[in-house]
């Protein structure tokens, strides 16, 4: 199985309510940062990518028609050239509440002491505690210190990065294969460029920044049951 849709857009960005509105669009499984916790076996095939080594990209993807969120959107110029019929979508929003946003959640997440003496007491006898620590470290290597080139915490660098980086993806990926979009905008510009119909529910709005920290730190918990 193919990717049909890869998200270029920053972990922030309305990226979970599109995973679950690609989702409801057919376009099952959608790949994201949760399903790297929650399956973190996976994280050989990101250390590759980190690596600039050949990935199986494949094989990570099985099983999946689209994918978004971190670390996804770091290397959409990779997927997009290695699933040449997929559909690229840009989410975006304003760069000051999109920092404010990451500041307060993906940046300054911490499951918390317990959790992380669990995780380090599993270690030696579980490989899913193993690997979720190898994701842990690979995200604060891969996006924080070599993404942002450990400068996040600087807002107008930060910012700037977010900028440029909607430049890029503007700049590689050919117009007729690519949607800027903002969530708030709703099915239409979606499905219009998906060519599928536009459902009667509610566009998706979940994943707040009040409600981040124990959505996440309940997902690394029952990873590590």
């Amino acid at each position: 199985m193919a990717l049909k849709v890869i998200g270029a857009g920053f972990g922030r960005t309305g990226t979970k309510s599109l995973q679950l509105a690609l989702e409801q669009l057919g376009f099952d499984k959608c790949y994201h940062m949760e399903a790297l916790l929650r399956n973190p076996s996976g994280v050989k095939h990101w250390t590759n990518a980190y690596n600039e080594k050949e990935t199986d990209w494949d094989t990570l993807f099985q099983g999946y028609e689209s994918a978004v969120d971190f670390p996804v959107s770091m290397y959409y110029k990779e997927l997009a050239d290695h699933f040449p019929e997929s559909k690229i979508i840009l989410t975006v929003r304003d760069p000051e509440r999109w920092y404010k946003s990451a500041s307060e959640t993906i940046f300054s997440f911490d499951p918390g002491p317990k959790i992380k003496l669990k995780m380090l007491f599993s270690m030696p006898f579980s490989s899913t505690a193993r690997n979720l620590f190898k994701v842990i470290m690979l995200n604060e290597k891969s996006i924080w210190k070599k993404f942002f080139e450990g400068k996040f915490q600087d807002k107008d660098y930060a910012i700037n990065k977010f900028n440029q980086h909607i430049e890029d993806v503007k700049a590689s990926i050919p117009e007729d294969r690519l949607l800027v979009f903002h969530p708030k905008e709703g099915w239409e510009p979606l499905c219009n460029f998906l060519d599928v119909a536009i459902p009667s529910e509610p566009f998706p709005n979940t994943n707040t920044r009040e409600n981040f920290h124990d959505w996440a730190t309940g997902v690394v918990k029952e990873v590590l049951s």
